[in-house]
C-alpha cells in the first residue's frame, strides 16, 4: 500500500476497509503534484487517469465519484452510477466503494458495529450545515446508536476563516454550535472548528462514536491539498468498502 495514504484508526468491524489519500505518490505536475484525483480541477485527464489507476490497485472495484455540489443528497453504491450529483453514498454489498473528494471540507466515513453497511459523506460548511451527514446516516437505515464514525484531513480551527453568516447559520440549527467558533479580532470574522461541528451534529442524532479529527490540510502543505491555502489545487479522496 502506498505509505502516504492514510488509514483510518477506528474501532470498526473486520471486514470493513477504509482509507484516505494524500498528495503522496502520483504521477500529475505542480500545481497538482502529485496524486491528484479531481478531474474538475484543471489537471491533465491523462494524469488523473494514470493516479486513479494506482489508487485502484488497492481497491476492489472502482469507487463511486460523485458530482460534489455542497447539498446532502445520497448516492447508493451498486446502483447509481459515477457522476450523480450527491455528496454522500451509502453501500451495502461487498466490494462497493464509496467516496468523496476533499481539499478542505471534511471528509466523513461511516460503518455499523455488524459490518452490513457503510457511507461516507462530504462536509464542506454548507453541507454539512444543511445535515449531510444526517442524510448519510438515515441512508444507513440502521440504529445511529450502533453507527461509528471517523472525520478525515480537513482544514482546522486555526485556519478556517468564516464570516457571521456561517457563525449564524450553524447558530439557528443550535445554540451548542457556539463552542466551535472562535473570534478573530476582525470584524465580522470567525474561526470555524469543522470537527468539532461535525461531532455536534452526530451526537445530537445518536451517533457517540466518533474518531478522528486531528489532521489539518491547510497546515501541512507537504502532505495535503489545501483548497483554501493554494486556490489551485488538487483533490484527495477518502473512501470506505466491505470486504
Amino acid at each position: 500500500m502506498n505509505k502516504g495514504w492514510i488509514v483510518p484508526d477506528w474501532p470498526a468491524p473486520r471486514n470493513v476497509r477504509a482509507l484516505s489519500t494524500t498528495r503522496l505518490g502520483g504521477f500529475s505536475d505542480a500545481p497538482y503534484d502529485s496524486l491528484n484525483l479531481g478531474m474538475h480541477v484543471g489537471d491533465t485527464p491523462e494524469a488523473v487517469g494514470l493516479n486513479r489507476s494506482r489508487l485502484a490497485k488497492a481497491l476492489p472495484a472502482q469507487p463511486l465519484w460523485l458530482d460534489q455540489v455542497h447539498g446532502i443528497d445520497v448516492a447508493e453504491c451498486g446502483r447509481d452510477p459515477s457522476g450523480t450529483r450527491a455528496d454522500a453514498s451509502v453501500a451495502r454489498g461487498s466490494g462497493l466503494v464509496c467516496a468523496v473528494m476533499t481539499a478542505d471540507c471534511l471528509p466523513v466515513l461511516f460503518c455499523d458495529e455488524a459490518g452490513a453497511v457503510v457511507a461516507a459523506a462530504h462536509a464542506g460548511w454548507r453541507g454539512l450545515e444543511a445535515g449531510v451527514l444526517e442524510a448519510a446516516v438515515r441512508s444507513m437505515r440502521v440504529p445511529p446508536s450502533g453507527i461509528m464514525a471517523w472525520l478525515g484531513p480537513a482544514i482546522g480551527p486555526q485556519h478556517f476563516e468564516v464570516g457571521g453568516e456561517v457563525r449564524e447559520a450553524f447558530l439557528r440549527r443550535g445554540p451548542e454550535a457556539d463552542a466551535a467558533f472562535k473570534a478573530t479580532g476582525n470584524a465580522g470574522k470567525w474561526l470555524a472548528d469543522l470537527y468539532l461541528l461535525a461531532r455536534q451534529r452526530l451526537w445530537s442524532i445518536g451517533v457517540e462514536r466518533v474518531c478522528g479529527g486531528n489532521l489539518c490540510t491547510f497546515a501541512d502543505p507537504g502532505r495535503f491539498y489545501s483548497y483554501r491555502r493554494d486556490k489551485v489545487t488538487g483533490r484527495m479522496a477518502s473512501m470506505v468498502w466491505l470486504e
